[in-house]
């Protein structure tokens, strides 16, 4: 089911639960959209009510980004903060919609995010960690410029993280995934970070892996 309705266009995959659903929010990564993602769905829990969300910035050839990826005169690639801090609070806002409008359980709001969409799953969780429980993060890593205040402030006891990389990953190199942790770590959240010898995708393996931390 698609529907455009509220601030971001999304496809919807029905809960087993008539009520008190738990949400799975899929974000998709740079330059693809929301059918990208849904290809998981059928795969993967059946209690959760799942939404894949279509990024607000379209690409001149193909696709959509949450944020715009600019290159400097050398060749650098630099990101536009200030569009993935709108593009975190759009995505907190569209959450807020979907509680209006499916029969959510707002104790429950998970997040799975490929690449772009991971970079900012971290942000808006580690952002507002009373409004996430669980976090998916394929292929990112950690941009402190987006997120807003001092997560040692704030109460991030119960947000769980699921991480995954590909060690061969020559978009984002896995030396930046492994500084995750100990930003993680230091700030007590409970978090799980797996490496699989794959370039900047999803193995079967890591898929098994995130589905069956899902379940526990």
């Amino acid at each position: 089911m698609t529907t455009a309705n509220l601030s971001l266009t999304h496809i919807v995959r029905p809960s087993s639960l008539s009520q008190k659903a738990p949400l799975l929010l899929l974000l998709h990564g740079y330059g693809s959209d929301e059918n990208d993602l849904f290809s998981f769905a059928s795969e993967l829990p059946e209690e959760f009510l799942i939404v894949s969300a279509k990024a607000p910035y379209p690409l001149q050839l193909y696709g959509n980004a949450w944020y715009a990826i600019n290159f400097d005169g050398n060749g650098g690639k630099f990101n536009d903060t200030n569009q993935a801090i709108e593009s975190r609070e759009l995505i907190l806002k569209f959450i807020e919609e979907l509680i209006q409008a499916y029969p959510i359980d707002e104790n429950n709001i998970n997040l799975l995010g490929f690449s772009q969409g991971a970079i900012l799953s971290y942000a808006l969780s580690l952002t507002y960690p009373e409004k996430i429980k669980r976090v998916v993060a394929l292929s990112g890593y950690i941009d402190p410029e987006m997120i807003s205040g001092n997560p040692e402030d704030k109460n991030t006891e119960n947000l769980k993280i699921y991480a995954s990389h590909g060690s061969l990953d020559q978009v984002i190199p896995v030396s930046w995934a492994r500084k995750n942790k100990d930003y993680l770590t230091s700030f007590g959240v409970n978090f799980v970070y797996e490496e699989f010898p794959v370039g900047h995708g999803v193995s079967p393996q890591n898929f098994f892996n995130l589905k069956r931390w899902l379940n526990e």
